[in-house]
């Protein structure tokens, strides 16, 4: 018993969680060790076990096949550093490794662990590899990696393939600054790459096949991991573009970004970039197809206009494409503008003439937000553009003026900023429902349904095509509007008689004038139709009738077939045979058509009674506005 003690070396507690170990195998033989005990640290030190004087430093049985369950106080080994358990059939509960402070690389990777304790990383200070990939952890809720991880500053390699991981990526992993391995293939993470990622020192990030929404977002931070030579990103949701700056990705070898939603045309930096492997398959990549340096690249699956590396677009497709990178690709048109020709009844919301080039644009209440691209202007046989109830924001490119053919621009209830190109082409402006856009810009008009039109625009009525389009007006420059236009000319008709002594019988011809002023004409409508009795003693027989201009003082004769002479002076006389009657003189005679003048009312207006200077009786009658 003596002899026994004195060569025992191995510390109790570690010899303790040993043989714990060795009892919870089903198939302990494998390990060769003493079948009636010993001392796994002494002479001979058994097989698998390497120890630094009294204490278990290291276990490594890769690959045995051994199975059955880890012992529960596995963390009782406290000099433990090198822990080798993978590709056995290792099941249950993982013990807790809370507490081995000196651990530093821990291979449980390729067994079936079920379960995984909460503070299973706690203390892991030293830590620099850990790899639990391919074990069912947690299988019906999954699991996440828990804040205390992140004590591990030592961290270089972090594998946890398959193994159920779920939510979101944990931001404390892109400030690990000595974190170079990053493997989380296949689990259930989900939302994007955190942008505490930017500048790590990652030289592998594996985030590929994730299950459920899988992970989505811009893939823009990678482009800042310069140390990057392996970049697994297949299989998620991931959208918008391929950044340009990938192209600072010197060190990058394998990248692949297959089957997402990533959209926009190849950047030419990472055409330029001598991959290994490069692929691009399954998404919604457009434009041309450029010429790869990659050793191998797949391309399949995509949106572009042309199959062939190096051939290049159409103009139009071209145009339109700039266009929707600038509008944020919404899904709808991502979906539908694919190959090299827009006339080809695929593109949405894109209309062509008869010789097959795009004359309308017609994308209202489409999803887009962004700003307008300058690219349109390219597209010169536009007649229409209808961009209403979106989120655009920014200019109006001022390249736009240069479309020569476009009638329409709609714009409203969007969010777009002054100040506004000039147009100098007839055009219809729809501005309503911008914000920003508060009053009328310089260079326009007020028309109708709160749209603008340019003000040296000449009149052109644009029919639309289009149910439910706004409807506006284009003025000429100086032209009056319609309602001046239209207004009625206020007449009235003065009847002389040559009897002065017949108060109340008079002879007067009402007299109907349309009086249409054409916007040519630059004299106002007139304001007094005076009709004077024919007189007998005239061969002529006419009847004359004297029209007053207030505005300028001229005087237009019209005789009864019709013709005119124009008189220019500032009496405002009107001339009846030998009788000559100042429009100022029946005004002064009817005291200025006072009410006790009155002599009565008819269906045209009222009749003043007057005496003239000679003793004359006279009756006026005053035509009311708006008669004709």
């Amino acid at each position: 018993a003596f002899a026994s003690l004195v060569f025992t070396v191995t510390d109790p507690n570690d010899l303790s969680v040993i043989n714990e170990f060795r009892k919870g195998l089903e198939n302990p033989e494998v390990l060769k060790w003493p079948e009636n005990g010993g001392d796994p640290c002494g002479s001979p030190v058994w097989p698998h076990i390497v120890c630094s004087g009294s204490r278990i430093q290291q276990i490594q049985v890769m690959g045995l096949g051994l199975k059955g369950p880890l012992p529960q106080n596995l963390n009782k080994l406290s000099r433990l550093t090198h822990l080798g358990l993978q590709k056995n059939q290792f099941s249950g509960k993982l013990p807790s490794f809370s507490g081995l402070s000196e651990l530093s690389f821990a291979y449980l990777d390729f067994n079936q662990f079920d379960t995984i304790p909460l503070d299973f990383f706690d203390g892991l200070v030293n830590l620099q590899v850990l790899a639990l990939d391919e074990n069912p952890l947690n299988a019906t809720s999954g699991w996440s990696l828990p804040n205390g991880l992140q004590d591990s500053a030592q961290l270089i390699n972090l594998t946890m393939i398959n193994c159920n991981l779920a939510g979101p990526l944990p931001e404390f992993l892109g400030t690990m600054s000595s974190l170079e391995v990053l493997l989380l293939s296949t689990n259930r993470l989900s939302g994007p790459i955190p942008g505490t990622f930017k500048d790590a020192v990652l030289k592998m990030l594996w985030l590929n096949d994730q299950s459920g929404d899988g992970m989505s977002g811009s893939i823009d931070v990678v482009a800042t991991m310069v140390s990057l030579t392996h970049l697994w990103l297949h299989g998620n949701q991931f959208s918008g573009k391929i950044p340009v700056e990938i192209g600072n990705l010197t060190n990058l070898k394998d990248l692949s970004v297959n089957t997402n939603k990533l959209v926009g045309l190849i950047p030419e930096s990472l055409a330029n970039m001598p991959l290994d492997n490069l692929d691009l398959n399954n998404n919604h990549f457009m434009g041309p197809v450029p010429k790869f340096k990659a050793t191998n690249v797949s391309f399949m699956s995509n949106s572009f206009c042309q199959t062939k590396q190096g051939a290049v677009c159409a103009p139009e497709v071209m145009a339109l494409l700039e266009f929707l990178d600038g509008v944020n690709y919404p899904s709808r048109l991502v979906e539908s503008w694919s190959g090299n020709n827009p006339c080809d009844g695929r593109w949405w919301g894109i209309s062509c003439d008869d010789n097959q080039k795009v004359s309308v644009i017609n994308l209202p209440k489409s999803n887009l937000s962004g700003t307008l691209s300058p690219s349109i202007a390219n597209l010169e046989t536009v007649t229409r553009i209808y961009l209403e109830s979106n989120n655009l924001s920014g200019f109006v490119p001022s390249s736009w003026t240069s479309l020569k053919s476009l009638s329409i621009l709609d714009l409203s209830n969007n969010n777009i900023s002054p100040p506004l190109p000039k147009f100098t082409t007839p055009l219809k402006l729809v501005l309503n429902g911008n914000p920003k856009l508060t009053s009328n810009p310089p260079g326009t008009k007020p028309s109708p349904n709160n749209s603008t039109t340019p003000a040296d625009s000449p009149t052109s009525s644009v029919p639309s095509s289009r149910p439910n389009s706004s409807s506006s007006v284009i003025f000429k420059p100086g032209e009056q509007s319609p309602e001046k236009k239209d207004s009625k000319s206020k007449i009235a008709i003065v009847v002389v008689p040559i009897a002065g002594s017949l108060l109340l019988v008079f002879l007067a011809i009402p007299l109907y004038i349309y009086v249409c002023k054409k916007s040519k004409d630059k004299h106002q409508a007139p304001t007094a139709l005076v009709v004077h009795p024919r007189d007998l003693s005239d061969s002529d027989n006419v009847v004359k009738i004297a029209i007053a201009n207030q505005t300028n003082g001229s005087l237009s004769t019209v005789n009864a077939s019709g013709s005119a002479s124009i008189h220019s002076g500032e009496s405002h006389m009107i001339e009846a045979g030998n009788l000559l009657i100042s429009v100022q003189v029946l005004r002064n005679v009817t005291k200025n058509f006072s009410p006790e003048n009155e002599l009565g009312r008819g269906g045209f207006g009222v009749v003043y009674k007057g005496e003239l200077d000679d003793g004359t009786q006279i009756a006026v009658k005053r035509m009311e506005a708006g008669i004709v």
